[in-house]
């Protein structure tokens, strides 16, 4: 093969591979969510767990118990409590009428009794925590402590995923700013999902991240990045932890083109 002729297919095949586009990448990012978490006021062992991790759950549900013994032996206490001081203003309130008691052993009476009815309505309270129930509907992310097993106070025995909790988060160069605003709908795409997601722009941060310090060139301008977070219109057809690629105004990907 001649010289002229192996220039001649290396121009054509340079020519051929420039006239191919490559697909938009558009915005790389992320699925996250925000978890309930959900924990005792106090320490305890837990007794019973009522769901499993994956459960769908709704508001009320009923999601673990913890060893109350504490609680109801404080409230049999209060109880006890609450009855004396009863009788404490009965007595002073019958005295008061044949006016052999004062009016300042009737008001320490009155008082002595509204303070045991709140000690009661605190004791009932305690003890109906030692039973976790969902605040919220959601699925069961992940389960922390199981049945045997001790949790200190305020440590979250398991974490409730709310599909409305579930955000993509992706970040765009200071020159693409502008192609972003909040209540925009961006296409979402990722690997073997659904053609047809979206998401809505909720939040675009307003300071900039990676940034080089004190003075910005030209080139240094197009390294900011800002953060965008949007949510999904079908949250139950993402997976948190999983890539995603966003592009703005709900563009389509172009494809390759020869």
């Amino acid at each position: 093969m001649s010289l002229l002729h192996c220039l001649a297919v290396l121009v054509t095949a340079f020519s051929f591979n420039g006239c191919k586009e490559t697909p938009d990448p558009g915005y790389q990012g992320w699925v996250e969510a925000d978890m309930i978490f959900v924990s005792p006021d106090e320490a305890g062992r837990i007794t019973k767990l009522n769901v499993h991790e994956g459960d769908v759950v709704k508001v009320g549900d009923p999601l673990y118990s913890v060893d109350d013994d504490l609680q109801q032996a404080d409230l049999n206490q209060t109880k006890a409590t609450l009855a004396n001081a009863q009788q404490t203003y009965d007595r002073a309130a019958a005295l008061s009428k044949t006016g052999a008691g004062t009016q300042a052993t009737l008001d320490s009476a009155v008082s002595a009794l509204r303070v045991a009815e709140a000690h009661l309505v605190t004791s009932q309270t305690r003890l109906a925590r030692r039973r976790g129930i969902a605040p919220v509907a959601g699925t069961i992310q992940q389960i922390y402590f199981r049945e045997g097993e001790m949790v200190a106070a305020q440590r979250p025995v398991l974490s409730i995923m709310p599909p409305g909790n579930m955000k993509l988060r992706f970040y765009v160069s200071e020159p693409d700013l502008p192609k972003f605003t909040v209540g925009d709908e961006v296409r979402v795409t990722c690997d073997n999902c659904a053609a047809d997601l979206t998401a809505r722009v909720y939040f675009l941060a307003t300071t900039a991240e990676y940034t080089p310090p004190v003075i910005y060139s030209l080139d240094e301008r197009n390294k900011l990045v800002y953060l965008i977070q949007a949510r999904p219109s079908r949250p139950d057809a993402l997976r948190v932890g999983q890539p995603v690629s966003i592009y703005p105004n709900a563009k389509t990907p172009v494809a390759d083109k020869q």
